[in-house]
């Protein structure tokens, strides 16, 4: 299929932070875009509307993910001078897709002795740093360490500013923290070669607990759990009311039969609100 100038406008109105109607764009891309959580849906009546979460994010992976969309939204790169174009030149018109970066990072507050590609790994970044993991197919930890995959890069940066807390609901058990950024499945992916337990840390509203039991919970069965700290219903009361009525029309209706969740869920519905995890992090020095 040729790349065309429509498809590249459309792209560009994305990363500029506009909204395009939804059938502006082609199917394949809009398919990946959602399923890598990069694209907002919006309804007026009948019509769909995309827009970008986080245009920058959505930069990154186009240029990362599709080889003739390597330039785009570049400052220095005109609207349509990019390798799609010289593709067209070329007779090669199509959209290539590719895995530059596979993997994720991850993260931990005391050593770790892993295994990578057979030999012995110790995770152990400084404060101000974190391990990516490439060859994540020969990676592996020991059973008894329990993953905890952090939505937020914020929060999965600053793990040691939020201990305390970690401590508190998980008790002294070794914690290896994961993030899926740059958004792709190789974390999913990784966690179902492994037996551990894992623990999702995310946002405290109706997407974040989405996400949770579509992506992680419906593949991981129970040994995945949602973190809940004790206070969530105290911080809910004082949370986001726009948030909240943000994400209604889609996910109003979201229920699941884990009784702890179900609560969290009520307890959302009951306020009308949402909580950001960012909210956890101790800033105090």
């Amino acid at each position: 299929m040729k790349i065309s100038k429509i498809l590249l406008s459309v792209l560009q109105q994305l990363i500029a932070g506009q909204s395009v109607a939804a059938s502006a764009l082609r199917k394949d891309i809009a398919d990946d875009l959602l399923s890598e959580g990069l694209l907002t849906v919006q309804t007026h009546g009948s019509r769909r509307t995309f827009r970008a979460i986080d245009a920058d994010a959505l930069k990154n992976f186009l240029q990362r993910h599709y080889e003739a969309l390597r330039t785009i939204g570049d400052e220095t790169t005109g609207l349509f001078e990019t390798r799609s174009e010289q593709a067209a030149v070329s007779g090669n018109s199509k959209l290539v897709k590719i895995r530059s970066c596979p993997g994720f990072p991850v993260n931990s507050y005391e050593p770790i002795i892993c295994s990578l590609r057979g030999n012995e790994f110790v995770i152990n970044p400084i404060d101000g740093s974190f391990v990516f993991i490439d060859d994540w197919k020969r990676f592996s930890v020991p059973e008894d360490i329990v993953v905890v995959g952090i939505e937020n890069m914020e929060n999965f940066r600053m793990i040691r500013q939020q201990r305390k807390m970690f401590e508190s609901l998980l008790g002294d058990k070794q914690l290896l923290f994961a993030s899926r950024y740059p958004q792709s499945t190789d974390l999913r992916n990784w966690l179902l070669t492994i037996p551990n337990k894992y623990v999702h840390f995310g946002d405290f509203d109706l997407a974040g607990i989405h996400i949770f039991l579509t992506e992680f919970h419906k593949h991981l069965d129970d040994r995945s759990i949602y973190l809940i700290p004790s206070d969530i219903e105290q911080r809910l009361s004082k949370g986001s009311l726009t948030r909240y009525n943000e994400q209604y029309d889609k996910y109003h209706t979201l229920q699941c039969e884990i009784p702890y969740l179900q609560s969290l869920i009520d307890m959302i519905n009951k306020h009308h609100r949402g909580y950001d995890q960012e909210g956890y992090i101790n800033n105090e020095k």
